[in-house]
């Protein structure tokens, strides 16, 4: 690993960190206030990507200097959506409709603020016309999706739309990832947000519904 950190987020209790490696990915630190074993002399390690992935791509997210997130409220991103709206630095908008945000990202751009819009698989539908927006105008969009209609799936109408979404967005002209364990969402996120960041690309991160996990009610 590189030296040094970057503080990310701050809690009463708990301080979180950012190590870079050698391959520019996030490792997360937490470090618990007065809770350290004083003979070990060192900060105990409790980032696991296999269920703390929320937290390590909020540090990938303000790593990229994301400083706006629009979001439809969806139980796959509500640790992210929490991490960010707790974040004194982001702005937060609450959409009624997916499209919403694919407008207001690009308008946030234009402002010179790096957004990311998080939605469900389902509210993808409602995105492809606005998508021409940033598609022909070149301006920079980050969408992470957390899919339905995949594995373990006990609601019927979520699995077209599940089938759809990554034809729907790639004919569109959006570059689609897909992400399926906690480590290849953050390094996903990483790589997607550079990519459309620095190279003016529509892209969106898909995480599969394993990783979030079965769905009754």
């Amino acid at each position: 690993m590189q030296n040094g950190a970057q503080l990310r987020n701050v809690h009463s209790d708990r301080i979180s960190l950012c190590l870079i490696d050698q391959k520019g990915r996030c490792h997360s630190i937490s470090e618990r206030l007065g809770q350290n074993d004083p003979d070990a002399g060192a900060t105990s390690v409790t980032a696991d990507l296999t269920t703390d992935w929320p937290r390590a791509t909020y540090d990938a997210l303000r790593a990229a200097d994301v400083r706006h997130m629009a979001y439809v409220p969806d139980a796959g991103h509500s640790t992210l959506i929490r991490l960010l709206e707790a974040d004194g630095a982001v702005v937060s908008n609450v959409l009624t409709s997916e499209e919403e945000g694919i407008a207001i990202a690009c308008g946030s751009w234009l402002g010179g603020t790096r957004s990311v819009v998080l939605m469900q698989s389902s509210g993808v539908g409602n995105c492809i016309n606005m998508l021409s927006l940033p598609v022909q105008a070149r301006i920079p969009l980050l969408i992470l999706v957390t899919m339905r209609g995949e594995w373990d799936e006990f609601n019927p109408w979520q699995v077209p739309m599940g089938r759809a979404t990554e034809a729907a967005l790639t004919a569109i002209g959006v570059t689609v990832h897909r992400a399926e364990t906690g480590e290849d969402v953050v390094a996903t996120v990483e790589q997607a947000a550079r990519m459309a960041f620095e190279s003016d690309q529509q892209v969106a991160v898909l995480i599969g519904q394993r990783l979030l996990g079965k769905k009754k009610w």
